[in-house]
């Protein structure tokens, strides 16, 4: 059999010019992602992730991962992640501590304010103001979700460790609907927060603890948690949101799988919106093929990396994959009793 150009060098089709069609024609967001996706560069790789997650939310039995990174929940991407967790396109987070802690700050009516990145800090800090670049927040707000915290740790039972997916279940049954936590603990998904000492809840939490209520998060129990999931998938999708601990702690799973003789091959889908390079040798920047030699993707997989601010992407790849109209038909349901997990598979909400 002759081999064509396309065999050889992999060719999905021709480039596109994106230009012809302005203002001929309205396009909505699908629209624009379809087209991108026939692009170069950066643009063709988001258009291809819109794809690569439609294709895999439509999987009758899958598990789908996001891995949260960065400070997305202040840079006002609260709402969007929440309806991501409640369309169940994603089943299981992976988050800092930080995106959770203000989410819970949103929760209980802390602000986030625009303002400006070149303002002397010396003058914000006098004013009580903390400066994410060009988001602000009130230090009085931050301090009340600290004694939030601390006084939440108070209630928790102290002769026993918790999973921080049991935490963020507790917490998010009093937070609204439209915050991470709240969509998570209604839709039945699971938040784990990997480095929870790492951030203001870890801060609130030895406020308790100076003051006697000693509760213990496990965060080796964390990983025993989270290892079953992906061991009880029939298969399992990642979401990258920036890298970090919460990538790390996601593709580990597959290593521990594969100790405990319960490997069912790496992920099968794979996407990740980064702007880390992968020449640095961080974990943040790798490319997937890396972690094909790792066993924690599929060498099947269909993977795509985005190298892009998230803050730019995600609005534009939720948006287009709420108008393709593509919803989950089996999400996993999990069920956990003495640390065993059972898993099934349902029908979508």
């Amino acid at each position: 059999m002759k081999m064509t150009a396309k065999d050889t060098y992999h060719l999905s089709g021709s480039i596109d010019d994106l230009a012809t069609t302005i203002g001929m024609e309205d396009r909505s967001v699908l629209q624009l992602a379809r087209e991108m996706a026939r692009l170069g560069f950066q643009a063709g790789q988001l258009g291809r992730s819109v794809e690569a997650w439609e294709r895999m939310i439509s999987e009758d039995e899958i598990t789908v991962f996001l891995g949260l990174a960065g400070a997305m929940v202040p840079a006002g991407l609260r709402k969007l992640i929440s309806f991501m967790i409640s369309e169940r396109m994603v089943d299981c987070v992976v988050s800092t501590g930080a995106n959770i802690f203000h989410d819970l700050c949103e929760g209980l009516g802390v602000v986030h304010y625009r303002g400006d990145p070149g303002a002397d800090d010396g003058s914000l800090r006098e004013e009580g103001i903390d400066r994410i670049f060009d988001v602000y927040v009130s230090e009085a707000g931050l301090l009340k979700g600290d004694r939030y915290i601390a006084d939440f740790t108070k209630g928790l039972d102290p002769g026993r460790p918790y999973s921080s997916r049991e935490v963020m279940e507790m917490l998010g049954a009093d937070m609204p609907e439209d915050t991470i936590l709240g969509s998570a603990a209604r839709a039945g998904v699971p938040i784990y927060v990997p480095a929870l000492s790492d951030s203001s809840i870890g801060i609130g939490m030895v406020l308790a603890w100076r003051e006697g209520h000693r509760a213990v998060v496990d965060q080796i129990k964390d990983v025993d948690e989270i290892s079953q999931i992906t061991e009880k998938s029939s298969q399992t999708g990642v979401v990258f949101v920036g890298g970090g601990v919460p990538k790390n702690f996601i593709q580990q799973t597959k290593v521990v799988a594969e100790l405990s003789g319960r490997y069912r091959g790496g992920h099968n889908y794979a996407i990740q919106y980064t702007i880390d390079p992968p020449h640095f040798g961080g974990l943040s920047g790798c490319t997937f093929s890396e972690g094909v030699s790792w066993g924690k993707i599929s060498k099947e997989a269909r993977m795509i990396q985005v190298f892009v601010d998230a803050t730019i992407a995600l609005p534009i790849v939720v948006h287009a994959l709420d108008e393709s109209g593509t919803r989950r038909r089996s999400p996993p349901r999990y069920g956990w009793e003495d640390g065993e997990l059972t898993l099934s598979y349902g029908d979508g909400q």
